[in-house]
């Protein structure tokens, strides 16, 4: 019997002439050439085996690469349509390691290695930031049964060293004894390989000019069979000739070989890779043995074919040799589509695969490219059978269905076939052998009653499935559900496309292909498109006919949501979809709906509900509670099934794009407002108040109930909903979201004093919030303002003595200390101890925080037995009260671990600090305001013990996490880069001393003011690290400012006014007869500028330059620290200094609710 093309089932190609002649002697037996279409420029060498029918091609002469070898291996696939796979058989240039012995005559074969397939492309990808180049995207692997026998193989030689390639190389040559001069392999002596850095040295001549010095020593083989290799293959279009760029990209990525074609062919067809070494990929090519190269990688793919035989026939469809197939399929094939080469191959497998499934579905999101994947499996399928018959049945409502049955039946010869009938008589036709092959495809099986439903007068499309052994049913669906109930658990998911597929699915749909040069700006659009294939295809469509570039089409994803609804709502002409619907994504979603609307109310009103919320993050417990658990299980397992939404562990993620088209479905239906009180309802219920215990719950729920409120039809009720809002509020403040509480305190605020006497409690609540708000944002004046007004009011409305005026007065005395007002704030904090005392109790938490802050205050003013004493005090109460972990206790806990360290108790304050850390962020959170207050006490901990590198790695972690919680201008932000620019100045890092502490100066002069406390110990900072420069005019100015601002604003007995007087005083009398031993160099004359001594130097320089000149030329030798003791011993100003230079953001009081 004569041979036709689809007796063919393996390609083998070759890239030069040379490696054709290599494969064709490995034929058992050639065969007569076969015609081709005209189209068809291929050249071709068929032949036989050990029983397999191979076709040979090769590449144009003198044109190689990937586009060469993919538009060849794409005609040959066309004129050989039951070709399997594809052996890629050539030279290349080997990578020699020591891991991987590579030398001339070896060969490689590719071999998947993680997420490669075993060829990686390795000039394809994107620039990244720091001018790096990534690569992007994999390749297609062989077929399993390819990869199972070189396998095989692979162990075998691991067993016993079999020759087999020399074996099969001799025996060619004895057969062919023309070849021997060219393809016999050469002697081992010019197996030449060279040191990465050394290059040839003349063009025009062979390397045995070239410096032998420069080889690479290597142990001589014993034998010359050559060794198999078994990893990736990197591929690309220009030829590799430079050693350092092969090194640097195998070390990378574990390359064996480098080569020029195999990328082309991977996706276009499943192909093993099989390279005989010439060479080293470097400036020192040697053709010598380019002709043995190609003969043993020939030799490999014989030695390869002869384990293995490879079927030429469809093993899951009859063949008959009778008739060609019919074929109706409404779309053309899509010339854009890329990617899907997992799913496409795996449904190919099922729908060939003996005894394999009747029914397959493939499930997915409306829009995510279910179509496309049927309708180019549809074409993939008639391009390699011919007989087969392909049905394609749209099912988009019951006239299209009926219309095209008819049209079957019409194709099929059934005669007089009535429509009532139509579907029953092609059934019976499919089921019967004279049916031969064939492949029907259900496209938007969507309506869950057209296929399921037992009406009578339109009976259910299920029973007009075919049930036959030559025959595959495939469905697409949006439906999951449906697809279980017809396909059992056959069933093909189709997820969004990865980000290199979206861009390649761009790329192919604009017209100008230069736009995405803006790489940055084109994933941006697409990450806003959720990857979607429609949506994407949609842009493109509006981009080529507004003639718009990226950057303008992506502010127009940006606008209000009515805008972004609009303009994914415009409808697009594109051949790939029906011509009848409606192609706009927003539309797609809405028919959707609709038939889960008629499914199932609860799924309905579940994704109503979560159209006013967050769409990320979801928890179930916020939902609405349904009438049974399985109803709730039921309704989001239908919205599961239409791939709306997704569950996590974290919650229920709906689709960003859905998400938007369902809150114009309900404001186009007059239902948006209805819902979104429905929500508030549901958030009312469900949120919780800001007791510690309930933090963890706040947190799901705060994205949602803060998307909720600030939604225009929520503002319109909100005098309805205080106090969900009040309640929002307070956790953004408890979670140190201070300006984000700010916002709802002011509101609530405003719609209190509407309703109620400007002087009502519920007011003066709001005030209260406010006040304390103020003072966490560092707006202390405002805070002072509006606390005294607050205060005031309290006594006239509720008296002097009341629970809710002491909290007035607490809070004031807290805004007098963070001004640094402290007497004002310790005489206001005794009064309200006392009247604590007697009101609430000793032991009450209002009395015990009152005596925390009271602690504060002593601390503030270097009165540390005192606060001491009442720090443990409290501690210990708070403990037995509130618990060990209660937040106040911690704050009692971190406030006494600071108190240790302004004595210079530092393994104390280090042990305690440790441990208050901890607890915090287990309670609290890492990221927590209070718990980074901890880092950065402990950090200063470290530095007064001159573990500066440690002090510097948390000061720089909590600095970074203060901008992002906090924002870079708030005052504890402020006084972290401040406690940074410290232990700089203490390793002798003056420059970045220096830039950080003029920032921290400037900015607290704007946030805080010229005269805060913060602001003076900045300037008194700085002008130590001037004066540490020799900037000494620079240093005097500045510290002349800071004197005579301490002094008015702090007045002359505070420890910072009297440092800084005595300092400038000492500065101007002394400098220039004492400028060899004044104290600030002393460090550096001893030790050098960056030893760690030179660290203390700058923290108690302002304390030894006080002491009389007498004292100080003493010890001009002594260390500083030393010298400090020497002089100062436990001298008060030492311990004030310790505060200048730690700085008072590390205290922490407590304001009371």
């Amino acid at each position: 019997m004569a041979l036709m093309h689809d007796d063919y089932s393996v390609a083998w190609i070759c890239a030069l002439p040379l490696e054709m002649a290599a494969a064709s002697v490995m034929l058992d037996k050639t065969h007569k050439p076969l015609p081709k279409p005209s189209t068809d420029p291929n050249a071709y060498v068929l032949g036989e085996l050990k029983g397999n029918y191979i076709v040979i091609a090769c590449l144009p002469d003198g044109i190689y690469g990937t586009i060469s070898a993919s538009k060849v291996m794409a005609h040959m696939v066309s004129t050989f349509p039951r070709v399997q796979f594809g052996l890629m058989v050539g030279i290349g240039g080997g990578v020699p390691s020591t891991s991987n012995d590579i030398r001339l005559g070896d060969v490689v074969v590719s071999k998947p290695v993680g997420r490669y397939s075993g060829v990686i492309q390795y000039d394809y990808g994107k620039a990244v930031q720091g001018g790096q180049f990534e690569r992007t995207g994999t390749l297609n692997k062989p077929p399993q049964t390819l990869l199972t026998h070189v396998a095989h193989l692979e162990s075998q030689q691991m067993i016993r060293r079999e020759d087999a390639i020399s074996t099969i190389v001799q025996d060619v040559l004895n057969r062919n004894p023309d070849m021997k001069d060219r393809f016999s392999p050469p002697n081992q002596q010019s197996d030449y390989l060279f040191r990465s850095s050394y290059r040839h040295a003349d063009p025009k001549s062979n390397c045995e000019k070239c410096d032998k010095g420069q080889l690479v020593c290597r142990p001589p083989r014993t034998t010359n069979t050559p060794h198999i290799h078994y990893g990736l293959i990197a591929s690309g279009d220009q030829v590799m000739k430079d050693s350092e760029t092969r090194d640097r990209l195998a070390q990378q990525h574990g390359i064996l070989c480098f080569e020029m074609e195999a990328a082309g062919l991977m996706d276009g067809l499943p192909t093993l890779v099989i390279r005989g070494i010439c060479d080293y990929c470097d400036s020192h090519k040697q053709k010598e043995w380019q002709a043995y190269a190609a003969l043993a990688a020939a030799a490999y793919a014989k030695w390869l074919l002869s384990a293995m035989t490879v079927s030429r026939m469809n093993q899951g469809l009859t063949k008959n040799n009778s008739r060609m197939g019919h074929y109706i399929v409404p779309l053309g094939r899509n010339p854009r589509f890329v990617g899907r080469q997992n799913e496409i191959t795996r449904l190919e497998e099922l729908i060939t695969m003996k005894d394999g499934p009747r029914k397959v579905a493939v499930t997915g999101l409306g829009g995510v490219g279910k179509t496309q994947v049927a309708l180019e499996l549809a074409y993939r399928v008639r391009d390699r059978d011919k007989e087969c018959s392909i049905f394609w049945v749209a099912c988009t409502s019951y006239e299209v269905i009926e219309q095209t049955y008819l049209n079957m039946a019409q194709a099929l010869g059934l005669p007089n076939v009535k429509p009532a009938e139509v579907k029953e008589q092609v059934k019976r036709y499919l089921i019967s052998e004279q049916a031969g092959q064939w492949l029907l495809i259900f496209d938007n099986a969507d309506d869950v009653d057209m296929w399921l439903s037992d009406d009578r007068a339109c009976p259910a499309l299920e029973d007009f499935l075919p049930q036959s052994e030559q025959g595959r049913i495939l469905l697409t669906t949006r439906n999951r559900k449906l697809a279980v109930e017809l396909t059992s658990s056959n069933i093909i998911p189709i997820p969004h496309v990865d980000e290199d597929t979206a861009l390649k699915i761009l790329e192919r749909s604009l017209v100008d292909k230069g736009l995405l040069q803006d790489h940055p700006t084109a994933v941006a659009i697409l990450e806003k498109l959720s990857f979607l294939p429609l949506a994407i295809t949609q842009a493109s469509a509006y981009i080529n006919k507004n003639g718009l570039d990226l950057s303008t089409y992506s502010t127009l994803l940006q606008e209000q949501e009515p805008e972004v609804v609009e303009l994914l709502s415009e409808d697009f002409k594109d051949e790939g979809r029906y011509k009848d619907l409606q192609n706009p994504v927003i539309t797609t979603w809405l028919i959707s709906f609709k038939q889960i609307q008629c499914q199932d109310q609860l799924a309905a009103e579940f994704l109503s509900f979560m159209a006013c919320i967050n769409p990320r993050n979801i928890p179930r417990s916020l939902l609405p509670m349904p009438a049974s658990r399985k109803r709730g299980i039921d309704a989001l397992g239908l919205l599961n099934a239409y791939a709306f939404i997704n569950s996590q562990d974290t919650g229920i993620n709906l689709h960003r794009l859905v998400h938007i088209a369902m809150r114009n479905w309900l404001r186009q239906n007059a239902l948006f407002s209805h819902w979104i009180q429905r929500a508030a309802d549901q958030m009312r219920n469900v949120f919780p108040d800001d007791h510690c215990t309930n933090r963890g719950l706040w947190r799901e729920y705060l994205p949602h109930a803060l998307s909720l409120v600030y939604e225009d039809e929520f503002t319109a009720q909100w005098k309805v909903y205080v106090d969900l809002i009040e309640n929002i509020a307070n956790c953004l403040y408890e979670d140190g979201k201070f300006h984000e509480a700010e916002v709802l305190y002011t509101e609530l605020l405003r719609i209190k004093q509407e309703e109620t006497e400007p002087n009502h409690p519920s007011a003066l609540y709001s005030m209260a919030r406010l006040i304390v708000t103020y003072r966490k944002q560092g707006r202390l004046k405002e805070a002072e303002r509006l606390g005294v007004q607050v205060l005031g009011m309290m006594k006239t409305v509720v008296g002097a003595e009341h629970p809710d005026t002491l909290i007035s007065m607490s809070n004031l005395a807290l805004v007098y200390a963070s001004q640094g007002r402290w007497k004002e704030a310790e005489k206001l904090g005794v009064q309200v101890l006392e009247t604590a005392k007697t009101v609430l109790g000793a032991e009450h938490p209002d009395t015990l925080t009152n005596m925390s802050n009271l602690a504060a205050f002593y601390s503030d003013q270097g009165r540390w037995k005192e606060a001491e004493n009442l720090g443990v005090q409290v501690l210990e109460t708070e403990k037995t009260m509130l618990g060990a972990e209660h937040p106040d206790t911690l704050t009692s806990m971190s406030n006494l671990a600071l108190v240790y360290w302004k004595q210079g108790r530092w393994k104390e304050a280090e042990k305690l600090g440790v441990q208050v850390m901890e607890m915090r962020k287990t309670v609290l959170g890492a990221r927590h305001p209070d718990t980074l207050t901890c880092m950065s006490n402990l950090a200063l901990v470290y530095a007064s013990q001159g573990r500066w590198k440690e002090a510097e790695k948390l000061g720089v972690q909590v600095m970074e996490m203060r901008k992002t919680v906090l924002g870079a201008r708030h005052p504890d932000t402020l006084t972290c880069m401040s406690n940074l620019a410290l232990v700089y100045a203490s390793q002798g890092r003056w420059k970045e001393a220096e830039k950080l502490g003029v920032q921290v100066m400037e900015m607290r002069k704007t946030v805080l003011g010229a005269r805060h406390p913060d602001t003076l110990i900045s300037m008194h900072k700085l002008a130590y690290t001037w004066k540490s420069q020799e900037k000494l005019q620079d240093a005097l100015a500045l510290m002349e400012q800071c004197s005579e601002l301490c002094n008015k604003t702090l007045g002359p007995n505070h420890p910072v006014a009297i440092s800084s007087s005595r300092s400038l005083s000492d500065w101007k009398g002394i400098h220039d007869s004492l400028a060899s031993e004044r104290t600030p160099t002393a460090g550096s004359q001893i030790e050098g500028s960056q030893h760690p001594e030179t660290a203390t130097e700058h923290t108690v320089a302002a304390l030894i330059a006080q002491q009389p000149y007498e004292e100080r030329v003493k010890a001009p030798h002594v260390p500083i620290r030393s010298t400090a003791r020497l002089f100062l011993g436990d001298h008060p100003l030492l311990m004030a200094f310790r505060s200048i230079s730690a700085e008072r953001g590390g205290q922490e009081l407590q304001e009371i609710d």
